[in-house]
C-alpha cells in the first residue's frame, strides 16, 4: 500500500489555482532517483508569488511547492547518494515545473542535491535557504570581479528581507564595510546589528536616475530592479561591479549606457535556479564557514506549516523579516 504523506498541492481549474493542504501516496511523487524525507523547508518571495498565484510561477498542474528543502534520503539509484545522506536542494525548477518542499516526502533527481557540509544542520540549512545560497553566489561574484575588503562601501538593497540581510552578514564577516537599504527604516537597527555601517531609506533610491551619479560604492548586492538598480549602477565607482538577484521592485532597467562605458562598471546576473552543481557546492560550504551561525537566530523566525498560505501573503506586502524556517510535520 503505498504510505501516505501531507502535502500542499496546487490545482488550476476555469476559476484559477487553488492551493489545499492534502494527503498523498508515494504514488504521486514525481519522477526521480532519490526519496527524500523533508525535514524542514523555508518561505521565499518566488513561493508567495507560487502559493497565491499573484504570478504564474506554477507551470504545471497539480504540484507541490517550495523551491528548497532539507532532509534525509530515505532511498536512492544515484551513485551520489545513500539511504542517510543529509540532502539540501534549491532551485531546478522544483516548485515550477517538479514538486517541492511543503511535503513530508519529495523525490527528485540525485544531480540537484547538495550534501549538507559538515557544520551544519538541516535547520541551520534552511534558515539560510535559496536566500542565503544566493547571496553567497552574489557575494562570490563580486570576488570573482577583484572587489577586495577596503576598496570601498558595497551596498546591500532590500537588505531587510533574505537575500538582503544574509548578504549584509557574509559581506561584514569577510571584511567590508557594508551599507544598507531598507523600505522599513524602523529595522535600522537589526541591520546594524547584522554588521551594516550604514543604513539608507530605499526612497533615495526611488526616483528616475541620472547616467551618472556621484561615485560611491566599488561593489552592490541588487534584489530589486528598477529605478533603484539604476541608480545603484550610476553610483558605481569606476570599475565597480553590481551582482542582481531579484526584481522586488520592478523587472524593468531605466538607464543608460554612461556608467558602463564611462566608467567601466559590470554588472552580474545571479541565477540560483540553474547554477551548475559544482558552484552550489562551494557556495554551501562557504556559507558553513563564512556566515556567523551565531547570527542566524536573529536573522530567522519559525513557521508553522499550517501558516504558510497566509505567511506567503504577507511575504508578498513586505511584512516579513529576514527567514522564515518551517518545519515539516
Amino acid at each position: 500500500m503505498s504510505e501516505r504523506f501531507q502535502a500542499y498541492q496546487i490545482g488550476k481549474n476555469d476559476d484559477g489555482q487553488r492551493c489545499v493542504l492534502t494527503q498523498l501516496g508515494d504514488d504521486d511523487l514525481m519522477e526521480g532517483d532519490v526519496t527524500v524525507d523533508v525535514e524542514y523547508t523555508t518561505l521565499n518571495y518566488k513561493d508567495g508569488l507560487a502559493l497565491t498565484g499573484r504570478s504564474a510561477i506554477i507551470r504545471k498542474f497539480p504540484l507541490t511547492p517550495g523551491i528548497d528543502f532539507s532532509g534525509t534520503v530515505t532511498a536512492s539509484d544515484h551513485d551520489g547518494f545513500s539511504v542517510g545522506d543529509r540532502v539540501i536542494l534549491n532551485g531546478f525548477g522544483v516548485g515550477e515545473v517538479h514538486s517541492g518542499g511543503y511535503a513530508q516526502k519529495a523525490r527528485v533527481s540525485g544531480d540537484w542535491l547538495v550534501p549538507l557540509p559538515e557544520g551544519l544542520d538541516t535547520r541551520q540549512a534552511m534558515a539560510i535557504g535559496t536566500a542565503g545560497y544566493t547571496a553567497m553566489l552574489s557575494v562570490m561574484a563580486l570576488e570573482d570581479h577583484g572587489i577586495k575588503p577596503g576598496d570601498g562601501d558595497i551596498l546591500v538593497t532590500g537588505a531587510s528581507g533574505g537575500v538582503g540581510s544574509i548578504g549584509v552578514a557574509l559581506l561584514n564577516r569577510l571584511g567590508h564595510r557594508v551599507v544598507a537599504t531598507t523600505g522599513r527604516m524602523n529595522e535600522k537597527d537589526f541591520l546594524m546589528n547584522l554588521g551594516a555601517a550604514d543604513v539608507l531609506d530605499r526612497a533615495g533610491f526611488a526616483e528616475k536616475a541620472r547616467p551618472l551619479g556621484k561615485e560611491l560604492w566599488c561593489g552592490a548586492i541588487d534584489v530589486a530592479g528598477g529605478n533603484t538598480l539604476a541608480n545603484v549602477l550610476s553610483q558605481l565607482k569606476y570599475g565597480g561591479a553590481a551582482a542582481i538577484c531579484g526584481l522586488a521592485e520592478s523587472m524593468n532597467l531605466p538607464t543608460t549606457v554612461a556608467p558602463f562605458i564611462l566608467r567601466g562598471i559590470s554588472m552580474y546576473g545571479i541565477d540560483s535556479v540553474m547554477a551548475p552543481i559544482e558552484k552550489r557546492r562551494i557556495a554551501w560550504q562557504r556559507l558553513a564557514t563564512d556566515l556567523d551561525l551565531g547570527l542566524l537566530d536573529s536573522l530567522s523566525f519559525d513557521l508553522d506549516f499550517s501558516d504558510l498560505p497566509q505567511a506567503a501573503e504577507d511575504i508578498l506586502d513586505g511584512k516579513i523579516r529576514g527567514r522564515a524556517v518551517v518545519k515539516v510535520p
